[in-house]
């Protein structure tokens, strides 16, 4: 059993012991709990954590552990219906129409919140922490814990010795960036957010893949930007398209994820990688590369080709790259790499957001690219990666053949199936849902009405391969139920 099962299972143990204790009175000390629960000190400690979390217990150094007192009824009855009138006033001096300064996280919230426990999730975004380094991790923060200086304030770029690793990991050895060039920012999410509040005005059209990442609409739309989408097919985003879309919109970015690109899965291949910059620069226009899933390769995977960042003397290229989606969702740290005057933009935007990322996280996450363990986790993630895709296949395959997509991705961590014409994609993540397996309707994935019902299933948020196979005949049922099956 891992250790995550037994805390839970403990908390769940001890919080219905507690009420058979008075208020003030001491539980059990951790010696005596690991005796009575046959499990280690370090799950009854964290146990005792999660109890006091939830106020239910109270620790006393040197005392020991007593239930806390019962909490009091906090519920507000005052009237808020006021705020319905201030948050959606279209004040006069408001540059934008009102409408597009909505923040709407529908989208990127189907993919953060956790399911039940007792339901399969095919749905996160995120490493389960079967999958996560967290004794590297772990490790890392220890060592940089005891680092001097940690806890002071660090250059609101970053620290240096971060910045200089992302601008080799993102240019390569020999390329171009310099730790100069590399803004330090809370994880890719943190980094978009940036880069469209830096480039474009409220108000102003940004160009997108359709479909794309919903974060990034999200973001855009909370910028007071319009999203124009630019389709893709089975080879990324149609160059021929993005041509006519900055002609016509006059828009000045354009975000695209061209590696393992979210949800299709497509890689931009040569010809069409050198196309979008050559229009990109023809346009004097910036392209954000978002290149959230390089470290997400699987082991089968043909080589990678460089990022469009890599080869960018001009600086039409702001590059997104994250540590967060490969290591844990909980190390946010992410980078910006841009050339010429932008990237004073870039700074100015994220200190006037945020000050700096704390040195803390970023010390971590330096001890913990620059151990031989990192190496070592990206190669079992990548093992990792093919061993659940290619069982996802197969039980799609022995399960729902006609779901199976003709080009399985070898990176990232989902497949993208097309419904039949028709079929009512929301109905079906709620059946799934009640039967018992998570998965993420297509709809958030494009800025207006999907052109077809799209389901994406993701293999990485299951602690083990069983639960993708039970997960899959769960999700039949769903299809099958909504007639949602194609022929």
């Amino acid at each position: 059993m891992n250790e995550g099962s037994s805390v839970g299972q403990l908390v769940a143990t001890l919080r219905k012991e507690l009420d058979r204790y008075s208020e003030g009175e001491k539980l059990p000390s951790n010696r005596a709990l690991v005796t009575r629960h046959r499990v280690s000190p370090v799950t009854v400690s964290r146990a005792i954590a999660a109890l006091a979390a939830e106020g239910l217990v109270a620790s006393r150094p040197g005392s020991g552990v007593f239930k806390a007192a019962a909490r009091r009824d906090t519920t507000a009855s005052g009237d808020v219906s006021w705020q319905e009138v201030a948050l959606s006033a279209d004040l006069p001096h408001t540059a934008v129409d009102a409408g597009n300064r909505g923040t709407d996280a529908t989208g990127v919230l189907a993919t953060l919140n956790a399911p039940p426990a007792e339901v399969v999730d095919l749905n996160g975004g995120y490493l389960d922490a079967a999958l996560q380094p967290e004794r590297a991790l772990a490790a890392a923060l220890a060592r940089a814990g005891r680092r001097p200086g940690t806890w002071s304030r660090p250059p609101v770029e970053g620290l240096a010795e971060l910045r200089d690793w992302f601008a080799r990991d993102i240019a390569g050895p020999y390329g171009s960036l310099d730790a100069s060039d590399v803004l330090i920012t809370a994880g890719g999410q943190g980094a978009l957010t940036t880069a469209l509040r830096a480039l474009a005005p409220p108000g102003a059209v940004v160009l997108v893949e359709s479909p794309t990442y919903p974060g990034v609409l999200a973001v855009a739309r909370a910028a007071g930007l319009r999203p124009v989408p630019v389709p893709v097919d089975a080879d990324g985003v149609r160059t021929d398209l993005l041509g006519r879309a900055f002609a016509a919109t006059w828009a000045r970015v354009f975000v695209c994820q061209p590696l393992f690109h979210n949800p299709t899965g497509t890689v931009l291949p040569p010809q069409r990688r050198k196309e979008v910059l050559d229009i990109a620069r023809a346009a004097g226009a910036f392209v954000v590369e978002d290149d959230f899933a390089r470290r997400l390769v699987h082991a089968d995977s043909p080589s990678l080709p460089p990022p469009l960042a890599a080869d960018d003397p001009d600086g039409v290229v702001v590059h997104v790259r994250s540590l967060t989606k490969a290591a844990s969702p909980s190390l946010r740290i992410g980078a910006l790499a841009a050339r010429g005057p932008v990237f004073e933009r870039l700074r100015a935007v994220q200190v006037v957001d945020s000050f700096f990322v704390p040195r803390p996280l970023q010390e971590t996450a330096l001890e913990l690219v620059g151990s031989p363990a990192w190496a070592r986790h990206l190669r079992a993630l990548a093992e990792a990666l093919r061993e659940r895709r290619n069982l996802l296949l197969t039980a799609l395959g022995r399960e729902v053949p006609t779901l199976v997509p003709d080009r399985p991705p070898h990176g990232g961590y989902h497949l993208w199936l097309r419904l039949r014409d028709g079929a009512d994609e929301h109905a079906v993540t709620a059946t799934a849902l009640r039967l018992g397996v998570a998965v993420t309707a297509g709809s958030p994935y494009f800025t207006a009405e999907a052109p077809a019902p799209h389901l994406r299933l993701s293999y990485v948020s299951t602690p083990g391969t069983a639960q993708l196979e039970a997960g899959v005949r769960l999700l039949r049922q769903a299809l099958v139920q909504n007639s949602a099956l194609p022929d």
